[in-house]
Order: C-alpha cells, then structure tokens, then sequence
C-alpha cells in the first residue's frame, strides 16, 4: 500500500528537539499498520505459499482487521464524536485519519475477496478438498444437508422480525446475519426479519460425507458454508410465507476497554463488567454487506445499526474469512508447510527430567537445569527451541525441587492448557512461595486471566494484578534455591509470553541466567511490581517506566557521538514496531551523523528511511513468514565494543512510558555473537523480506542469486543441530 508520494529532500531537521519529529517526517501509524496486514494478505496470495496456508494467511488478515476496527478505528471514531480536533503526529485530525483508513482497505478487501473466489477455491478443489455453494449441491447432499439443517441447525434459530410490534433487534459483535425478506401472501405486504447464523456454536463450514460427492476422484473434504444451509432453508422457519429474499451481513463493534488507575480489587470487577459489555458490543464502528444487497435493505440495516454510510462495507464474497482457519485442520500434508518441531537446546540435552524417568539417561548423566545455568547463560531461540524442555523444564524443576524456597513470574498471555500453571500451583501445595503477577488488562486475554488468577488464588498462589496505571508486559521468571546455607536466583528474561501454544508459532528469543546481577535486578523488579517500591535504578536490567527510555535514547545518542568522532558506529535493531517520536528523531540524528542503521520492524513503522540528508543512512525491511516475527533485539557499535540486547518493550511510547518492561544486556561472548549472526540473516533475508520506502510502501524483495530465506536458515540450521 503506497502513500501519496511527499517532497522530503528539502526538510532541515531541527537536531536541537529531539523529542518531536516534523509531521512530513511520521507515517501515519493506522496507515503503517495497514500497509503490515497488506504484507500478511500477500502471503495468501503468493502462489508460493502452499494452498492451506494461503487459507491461513487470508484468516489471519481478516482476524487481525477484526481486531483494527474493534481497538483502532473505534478509538479513532470515539474522538470524532468527542468533536477532537487534536492533530496526529503526522499532522491528520481523527476524522482525516477515518477517510484514509477506509481508502487504503477498499483495494486490500477486493484482492482477499477475488483471491478466494477466483483461485483458492478452484485450486483446492483440485487438490480433493471442495468447498460447494449450497445451489451446486446434488440430490444426494442436499437430502442429507437438509437433513442436517432440520437436526442440528433448526431448533437453535430464532428468527426475529422487525415492525412496528418488533424493534430492530441487537446484532452481537462479529455475528453472522441474514436479512430475510419475506412477503404475506395474503396480505401482499413484505416485511423483515433477521436469522443469526449460530456459528460459534456449529462449524462455519458444515462437512459433508465424500461419498456423496458425484465428483472423480473422490475428494478428500467435502463442505458447504453454514450460512447458505440456514438461507436456503429459510422456509421451515417462516412456513405460509414467501422468502423473496435473503443477504448476509456482520457488524463490528467497539471491543476496547478503557480502565485507568483501579486499584486491584475494582480492576477485576471492572473488567468483568467490561468484558460483559464488550461480548453485547459497544457502538458499531463497521457494517460489512454481501454486494448484492438491496439499497432499501442497506439503508433498514444502517438505521437499525445507528451506522454511518462511511462505515459501510459491501463485500463481492464471504463475509468473515477468519473461519478459512478451520481449514488448516484438513488431512492434506501436502497442502501445508511442512512441519516445523524445535530441539531440545544442546545444552539442556541432559538435563530433561522425563528422560530420567523413562531411563534413556542414567541418574550419573542427569544434571538438573540450575547446574547448567551455574556454568553459564542459556540463549533460548524459540519455536526453533522448544519451549516444553526449557522454559516450561526450567519452571517444573523449580517446582518440584526441594532446595527451591520461591518462583516469581509475570502472566500476560498463557495458554488455554497450561503447564506453566500447572507447575505454578504444584509448587505451591510442595509449600514454596509462588507469586504470580496475572496481567488482566492483556487485551482479548482478560477473561482467560481471569479465569486463571481465580484459579491460582484458590491453589495458595499469592496473586497480584499489576501496578495502577501501567500494564505489566515484562516477561520474567525469578527463581530462589538454597544452596548451602545460602540464596541463588535463577533467571529467565525473555521477548514472549509463558505461552506453549505461541511458542511454536512465534519466533521469540529468551535468556536463562543465574548471574547474581540480574538475579538482585529481578527480585527489585518483583518488589517494583508487588509493594510500594520506588526502585529508580538497576544494575543490568533496562526497566519501563524508569530506565528504559532514557537508556535507549541515551544508546542511540552515543553512536551519533561516535560517529562524529570517527569511531565505529552502527545500530541493527529488530521489533515489532516503530511509532515513538522522540527516539525516531534521535535515529534521524545518528543517521545525519553517518550512523548507519539497520532495522527489522515486523509492523508499524512511522519512521521514513531513505530520505537525502535525513535518513539515507537508515534502512527498515520487515520479514513476514510461515512464524510470527515476535523477538526484540538490539545491537550497538559502541566504537568497536559492541552491545546487545533482548527484551519484551518495542520502540512505542507505550512500552517505553506506559507498560513495565524488562530489557537484558546479553554479555557472554558467545551468545553476544549468536544474536548479531541471528539479526544478521533477518538483514539477508532476500525471500521473505520486504523493503520500506520513504513513502511508506514496502517493496518485496526479489532473490538476483541465491535466496535467503531467514526463517528457513533458522530451521535448518536447528535441524543440524548448529
């Protein structure tokens, strides 16, 4: 997605303020985060990407649109009605920034729907997996779809008509609709009723027996969507009327919950309450319409919905193509990438549990993990590491472990299962001391943190939910043994939630550690985060919101200087996202110095690279592939005595200012080195990787030679065991 092209070459950047940048020199963040999700949609249009997989890449594109219009284009709409006229960082007012929303999506929104019409559909029906419109069924599947439609379907429908008896009915948030017209044959007069298609009940694609198919060679998955079921069998549910009609629609509503400064015991109410409010909706910030709707039903819909015309969405296919992810659970292998499963980390080879206790090691090889970590740090890559032999071995160890007197952690995102959890309580009924900060504010996440927090309180978990104000991202593990007649802590500082389901589909980076340092940075952190601590100080740790920022600006400040002195000076950094003004002004900076800059922005970025005298010395590429890029890395020159750092915070004023973070150095030599050559086949990537230009568009990379694909080297080297 490109912006409108913007003369830049002639803008004296004003060095002296380094804490605003000039609105000529941000991207627009909504726009930026467009442009991202139009890099995921490519993916599913990329006849490279096997066919499953571009069934994938379309959910996740429409899920994380979902997800825009109810945070984002909510917030956005919010501030119109508010009548705020405040001017964005690149100089929209929030009404401007709405008009270029809705203009940058249209196209992306035809490409997704032209691509599953016209090629994903043909292509996978070649390949034995067949999606049919009810109209193409034959008698046989009919008879049996109908069938169903009267056993499974029918008694959960309630249709409801709208008239003068019968007001517009509430449309729950991301349902799926049909707006029925049904005429009385008596009277003449047509009138309307709305059907909800109970699909978070019933699968959206409703699966047929293969054998019923009249199709050679038999396919291997037969199905037709559930909403055509339900509209072609409107009838049953209006018997003595005409169905003259039937459109589907789907609304999304403001899903954000704004909850500021609540101490503890109100914040869980007030989430609960909130989350009750979110799963009614807030307003209706999106009315998505199949294209051939009626205007005259179109104009009944907007007024039952209060919704704008603006806001309005026609759509030339399937409404909600996030339900493509269902797909993925299709038995064609060779349909999908091929399966990715990490190794056991070299290092903790010996000193898995399981392995004891299934006898494939003997008790003499067996070493726990607080020996290993006594020798030196563990660099963890994950999913390309697994998480089960080493986040998750290092907790249940600690757990069961009898010289272990206290485990601490932070909980943002966990799994549905988790053996985090599990271990957690276990440690408490052994009588350990275990914390757990539960972060409940985790967006989409509260009600499973909920769930969670209720569950480990009830386990003798000591339970805290934050610290008022801040949300608590930090991903940390603090773990204290005895070991004679004195305390050790143990560490893990990583980029990624205590999840086992993302571990394996998130590229994250984590650090195990027993060094005394960070063990002390830790136990303050914890004490920041529980009581009524002002710690302003750490030893190694960069914390948000009191060193992180100020560290960072301070780092990227030194390499201007070096450059200036003619020492070398370089920043290669990868994240998630780039939005802060003042650190995008102070890499201007260091690029007008001659620093040269390197970076790996996954998402947003509203930094412009490439620009004469500002910021040709600065160069932004974001890969997108089969893992989501999730790791954080920074790396600095320091005139030849370089630094490198992990940790969980982006370069966004909200993990600097508004989150706690946690931000580790990584010292030992060899795994220094590890990160630089990680960073470095990320630069590489000639596959995957897409080059941002000073108007913000990105550009994909073409491999001239031969091509590099980051992803594919990791785990391929992983595979060899390198």
């Amino acid at each position: 997605m490109a912006e409108a092209a913007v003369a830049l070459g002639t803008i004296d950047l004003d060095t002296t303020d380094l804490d605003t940048v000039a609105p000529e020199l941000y991207i627009n963040r909504e726009l930026s985060w467009i442009a991202f999700n139009q890099r995921v949609l490519a993916q599913a249009l990329s006849e490279h990407t096997p066919l499953l997989e571009q069934a994938k890449f379309s959910a996740i594109f429409s899920n994380n649109l979902d997800e825009f219009f109810m945070v984002r284009v909510a917030s956005l709409k919010s501030q119109v009605e508010a009548g705020v006229q405040t001017l964005s960082d690149d100089g929209l007012t929030p009404m401007q920034q709405l008009a270029r929303v809705r203009e940058a999506l249209a196209p992306l929104l035809s490409q997704q729907q032209a691509h599953y019409r016209h090629y994903l559909k043909h292509q996978l029906a070649e390949a034995g997996v067949h999606l049919i419109d009810y109209a193409r069924l034959n008698k046989q599947q009919k008879q049996w779809i109908n069938t169903y439609f009267q056993e499974a379907i029918f008694p959960v429908l309630t249709p409801l008509a709208v008239d003068p008896a019968h007001p517009f009915p509430f449309i729950s948030n991301l349902s799926l609709n049909i707006a029925a017209l049904i005429r009385d044959p008596e009277s003449g007069q047509q009138q309307f009723a709305r059907v909800k298609v109970p699909q978070k009940n019933l699968p959206r694609f409703v699966q047929l027996p293969v054998e019923l198919s009249d199709h050679a060679p038999s396919p291997v998955y037969t199905a037709v969507p559930l909403e055509q079921v339900v509209a072609f069998n409107l009838q049953l549910l209006f018997p003595g009327m005409t169905v003259e009609g039937h459109y589907f629609f789907r609304v999304t509503r403001d899903a954000d919950l704004e909850l500021r400064d609540l101490e503890a015991d109100d914040l869980m109410e007030a989430l609960q309450q909130g989350l009750r409010k979110r799963r009614m909706g807030g307003e209706v910030v999106r009315l998505e319409v199949a294209d051939e709707m009626p205007d005259a039903v179109v104009d009944l819909l907007l007024e039952g919905t209060g919704v704008e015309p603006a806001d309005l969405y026609r759509i030339n296919g399937p409404l909600g193509l996030d339900d493509l992810m269902s797909l993925t659970a299709v038995p064609l292998p060779q349909l999908k990438d091929k399966p990715h499963r990490g190794r056991t980390p070299a290092v903790l080879a010996r000193a898995q549990k399981s392995l004891l206790e299934d006898g494939s090691i003997k008790a003499e090889e067996f070493e726990s993990i607080f020996s290993v970590l006594r020798r030196g740090d563990v660099l963890l890559q994950h999913p390309f590491d697994l998480f089960s032999t080493s986040v998750e071995e290092f907790i249940n160890q600690a757990a069961d472990d009898p010289s272990v007197l206290a485990i601490k952690m932070t909980l943002y995102r966990v799994s549905k299962d988790s053996p985090i959890i599990a271990a957690l309580i276990r440690a408490a009924e052994n009588g350990k001391q275990v914390m757990a900060l539960v972060e409940l504010k985790a967006r989409f996440d509260e009600d499973n943190n909920i769930q969670w927090a209720r569950q480990l309180e009830r386990s003798g978990v000591h339970v805290v939910y934050g610290v008022i104000g801040l949300k608590t991202h930090t991903k940390i593990t603090l773990v204290v043994r005895k070991e004679k007649e004195r305390l050790r802590s143990y560490c893990h500082i990583a980029t990624g939630n205590y999840n086992s389901r993302t571990s394996s589909l998130y590229t994250d980076l984590g650090l195990l550690s027993a060094r005394p340092e960070l063990g002390q940075d830790l136990a303050e952190l914890f004490n920041y985060l529980t009581g009524f601590s002002k710690q302003q100080q750490f030893r190694r740790l960069l914390v948000a919101p009191v060193t992180l920022r100020r560290r960072m600006q301070e780092l990227i400040e030194r390499e201007t200087a070096h450059a200036r002195a003619g020492k070398p000076a370089a920043i290669k950094a990868k994240m998630n996202a780039l939005v802060d003004p003042a650190i995008i002004a102070r890499l201007y900076a260091a690029s007008q110095a001659g620093v040269r800059i390197d970076l790996v922005v996954r998402g947003m970025c509203s930094l412009r690279p490439g620009i004469e005298g500002i910021s040709d010395n600065i160069h932004v590429s974001s890969v997108i592939g089969r893992f989501l890029e999730h790791s954080r890395l920074f790396w600095f020159a320091n005139g030849g005595d370089d630094e490198v750092y992990i940790g969980s915070a982006d370069w966004m004023g909200r993990n600097l200012d508004r989150r706690v973070e946690a931000v580790v150095p990584v010292e030992d030599p060899a795994l220094h080195q590890r990160l630089l050559r990680l960073v470095d086949t990320y630069l590489a990537d000639n596959c995957t990787a897409w080059d941002m230009q000073p108007d913000g568009s990105f550009v994909r990379r073409i491999p001239e030679e031969e091509s590099v694909a980051a992803q594919a080297t990791l785990m391929q080297n992983w595979h060899r065991g390198l």
